[in-house]
């Protein structure tokens, strides 16, 4: 059992004043491995009095100097790399092909921006002399989910220290263990003190409290749509910004002519990311009516050579459910669809055998409606709905028939049309052929509709100064 019972604020590892604990519980095992103290509000107070005070003197530093920290945080964990994928599967469950891959990107986004800041154009001199100059926004207020906790905290704190903020963070309770790590990487990086300071916590108690302090300038949230939409509303009472990437329904439309070989296992692979816990999942399916007996025939067949459970193994692909609410929350959502009347083409009700954690059966489901609850609402587990469609526009329109815009797939083989049918999926993202973007250049993530507001780096953490 681990015992975490302090928090990183100010450049210190201090006792919280909160005084009340939550066990972390293995979803593979259902083992307990830890317990963690949580923060009270007086933590959260504290914190941002130290990064309001940091600030003067941060958002005076140089890009060399703030690029010396984003290497170092780079160096730091990559020490401490195999530690946190091992952390990962312990509090998470996530198969450790898929762990590797997210501790990789997360200290990347040091580097990322890193790079960004040596390019960026921070001061621009008009004709007449006058200034456009971009200058730190003030004390950042980050929230992570529990999917990917500290990738999501590297992300957002890699461009926040880039432009010259600070930043008070709130992780997600459940991933304690993995914060921990990466608290004492911060500490070896020998941040100046107060630049970043973060407080393990209830959202209801410690999240709220720090989004509505008046001396948080920028909101930065991942998680669901519900209290995306909460943060918006507190916010706007202080005009604050926001950076909210939110839930998601993508969808996923196989063209007449895709090669069904490889767009199949892909299909399955986008709907299942991180054992469907992805807010990126192309869990919505279209599929053209005349191949559709065939399709059928195709993912039965996947999803049976798709392996589940052995995490520890490279070759694994889906892993637990985070916890018993979870795992509640996806079979509740797989008997809606049921009492609905769609039809069970795999997987269905109650745990897979065999397995003690929280395992869902992978679900595909055919016989969708558009109306029913789960063709329209994120379930956040491995369920996939499969549609049919007469026509390429009816595709496009069922796609865009969502009040989320995450993410979008396409596939086929003739790749300017491919490329015509993503440009009418309205969604940030709109992948062909594939599931994850594979180049080198830097993407910002941009929310449509409910999915949230996007983000694009560093220009989201400065404010524009005109001198004349």
């Amino acid at each position: 059992m681990v015992h975490i019972d302090k928090v990183y604020i100010n450049g210190e590892f201090v006792k919280p004043h909160g005084i009340k604990t939550l066990t972390l519980i293995n979803p593979n095992t259902l083992d307990a491995i830890g317990e963690v103290t949580l923060c009270d509000k007086k933590d959260a107070a504290y914190a941002i009095k130290c990064a309001k005070e940091a600030f003067k003197t941060f958002s005076k530093t140089s890009i060399q100097e703030r690029g010396e920290i984003l290497q170092r945080l780079y160096n730091a964990m990559s020490k401490r790399e195999d530690e946190l994928n091992a952390a990962a599967l312990m509090e998470y469950g996530s198969p450790i092909s898929a762990t590797k891959g997210r501790t990789r990107f997360a200290k990347n986004s040091f580097l990322i921006a890193r790079e960004q800041m040596n390019r960026f154009e921070f001061k621009r001199i008009l004709e007449d002399n006058s200034k456009i100059l971009k200058v730190p926004l003030g004390v950042v207020a980050a929230i992570a989910p529990w999917n990917a906790n500290y990738t999501h905290i590297c992300q957002k704190l890699a461009p926040a220290i880039a432009a010259g903020c600070t930043v008070v963070f709130k992780p997600s309770e459940y991933s304690a263990i993995e914060t921990q790590i990466l608290c004492e990487c911060f500490d070896d990086a020998r941040l100046p003190k107060g630049v970043i300071n973060i407080v393990n916590g209830i959202g209801e108690e410690v999240g709220s409290y720090i989004v509505k302090h008046k001396d948080i300038a920028l909101i930065n949230f991942t998680g669901s749509t519900k209290v995306g939409r909460q943060i918006s509303k507190n916010a706007a009472k202080m005009i604050k910004r926001t950076i909210l990437e939110l839930g998601g329904k993508s969808s996923n439309i196989i063209l007449d002519d895709a090669d069904l070989t490889t767009a199949i296992p892909n299909a399955l692979k986008i709907a299942f990311s991180n054992s469907g816990q992805a807010c990126h999942a192309g869990s919505r399916l279209y599929v053209p009516e005349n191949k559709f007996g065939l399709i059928c025939e195709m993912l039965i067949k996947t999803i049976k050579e798709i392996k589940i459970g052995d995490i520890h193994d490279e070759k694994c692909y889906i892993g637990p459910l985070i916890n018993q609410t979870q795992f509640d929350r996806v079979q509740s959502y797989i008997a809606s669809g049921i009492k609905d009347g769609a039809k069970v083409l795999a997987g269905g009700l109650g745990k897979l055998d065999g397995l003690k954690g929280y395992y869902a059966k992978p679900t595909i489901f055919t016989n969708v409606k558009a109306d029913m609850k789960i063709a329209r609402e994120e379930i956040f587990g491995p369920v996939l709905c499969v549609f049919t469609y007469k026509s390429e526009q009816e595709a496009i329109k069922m796609a865009n028939d969502t009040i989320y815009g995450l993410a979008g797939y396409v596939s086929g083989m003739d790749l300017e049309h491919a490329r015509r049918v993503a440009e009418q999926i309205f969604a940030g993202w709109v992948y062909i052929n594939k599931g994850v973007y594979e180049g080198k250049g830097v993407i910002p993530h941009i929310g449509a509709k409910q999915s949230g507001i996007g983000t694009n780096g560093i220009d989201d953490y400065l404010q524009f100064r005109f001198i004349s």
